[in-house]
């Protein structure tokens, strides 16, 4: 079994693409309108086997907390992301794992986490 999507729920699907391509840097990989005012569209991280997905038309659910975005280098990561005007926290250590969270303009909350290398959870 492979998680590959994760559907969220936007209200401005223009403004979303905006703030998870242009901000978040996730690659857009669909933006289809297949009929009857449905619009999907499918986004992925970088490097990752499972994409977001959100659009009209697609039946409205509530915003999904906490998203684990696992990265190699979290202070990197969380410098790019705020020089891209993003609002992340400080850097958070819990017991060897860091943290630094954000949410999207529809209050679904995102976590990047950082394992060292050699830690077991």
């Amino acid at each position: 079994m492979r998680l590959e999507l994760l559907p969220l729920t936007v209200s401005d699907v223009d403004r979303s693409i905006a703030f998870y391509r242009d901000v978040v840097g996730f690659d857009l990989d669909h933006d289809v309108s297949p009929g009857n005012g449905m619009r999907v569209v499918q986004l992925t991280p970088p490097g990752s086997a499972c994409s977001i997905a959100f659009g009209t038309g697609m039946g409205a659910s509530a915003p999904v907390s906490n998203i684990h975005l696992v990265v190699d280098d979290l202070e990197s990561t969380r410098s790019t992301l705020v020089a891209r005007g993003l609002d992340v926290t400080e850097i958070h250590d819990m017991g060897g794992v860091r943290y630094a969270f954000f949410s999207d303009p529809d209050a679904n909350s995102w976590a990047l986490q950082e394992i060292p290398a050699g830690a077991s959870l």
